[in-house]
């Protein structure tokens, strides 16, 4: 070979590495979002999301790709919907202020990485080892939900005073929530002398077949456990509540938005924040196992009082003062 045709060879082979460089590097990584929400009633959470992501150095259809799933409450198709993101191994499962999410996800996988929100506590969940070394492949946001269900009845209680029946919707499909919910609603009624009736519902149908109930049977409150199914349902719970003047109380702020009497939980779209931004973490190259868990001991009050002139409630000033949030 004549020197001159090596030098072009090599010349070539060696023009064509950027290329094959390009061809090897990793393709842009997947993140998978599970809300057990409804499309329209998770906008604020969506945008809270990418929020977080974009400021761990992420933004959707540049570095990372996002995939949105919403179940709608419809908490049986978990299953199926994480075997999917497993067998396509996305880079992070991570899912926004839903028990029962995060607990499918567990149990679909122990390698893949996955950033959760729950309300109970996630020792107790058993999807970590321990808030400050979680030890396996999930980290995330611990928001203290369960912590506000008593606090919920005692405000409620206290806006009204005269309510003794009091109404406690839960979803028995999404286990965990509802727990929490009936023992924090059942210690604070056993405090303050209200009467409890128990109402399940886990379909659209169930959620009418209970307003049927409450309709029929003397109801002066209405506790409405966190549930995404619920949630999906905001103005169906005004209008209905509205109609048989029953105040309200719920966990979700959006839910008095749309026209409940109140609500008091953790800020979930700050939650929903710090989930973005720890899947960021996650993405750069953070081990679940190392990160420790997040407390979220904010808690946010907010007052419809539009709702309350509807019902004829007479929200007390001491109430008024405290609340985070007054809607008129």
């Amino acid at each position: 070979m004549r020197r001159r045709d090596f030098i072009k060879g090599f010349v070539g082979a060696a023009s064509a590495w950027p290329l094959a460089a390009r061809g090897q590097q990793s393709p842009i990584p997947v993140v998978g979002v599970v809300s057990g929400r409804s499309r329209d009633a998770d906008a604020p959470l969506v945008t809270a999301f990418y929020k977080g992501l974009s400021e761990a150095g992420y933004v959707d259809g540049q570095n990372v790709t996002v995939e949105y799933h919403w179940v709608e409450g419809n908490y049986d198709r978990l299953p199926a919907l994480m075997a999917d993101l497993v067998r396509r191994q996305v880079a992070v499962i991570a899912t926004t202020g839903n028990n029962a999410s995060a607990l499918a996800a567990k149990a679909a996988t122990a390698t893949i990485p996955i950033v959760f929100a729950v309300g109970q506590d996630p020792v107790q969940m058993g999807l970590v080892a321990s808030l400050a070394r979680p030890g396996g492949n999930a980290t995330g946001i611990n928001d203290f939900r369960s912590e506000g269900d008593a606090k919920r009845l005692r405000l409620l209680h206290d806006m009204v005073p005269k309510a003794t029946r009091v109404a406690v919707l839960v979803d028995p499909a999404n286990t965990a929530t509802a727990e929490s919910t009936l023992q924090g609603t059942k210690d604070a009624a056993a405090a303050t002398g209200l009467q409890l009736r128990i109402l399940n519902a886990t379909t659209i149908g169930e959620i009418d077949a209970a307003f049927a109930t409450l309709a029929r049977e003397p109801t002066d409150a209405l506790v409405v456990a966190s549930d995404a199914l619920f949630h999906s349902r905001a103005a169906q719970f005004a209008t209905f509540t509205a109609r048989e003047r029953i105040a309200s109380a719920f966990a979700d702020r959006g839910m008095v938005a749309a026209g409940g009497l109140m609500s008091y939980g953790t800020d979930a779209a700050e939650n929903a924040r710090q989930v973005g931004l720890y899947t960021g973490k996650i993405l750069k190259g953070a081990k679940p196992a190392d990160v420790p868990v997040q407390q979220s001991t904010k808690f946010y009050f907010a007052i419809n009082l539009q709702t309350a002139r509807v019902l004829g409630v007479e929200v007390p000033s001491g109430v008024l003062s405290i609340a985070d949030e007054v809607i008129e």
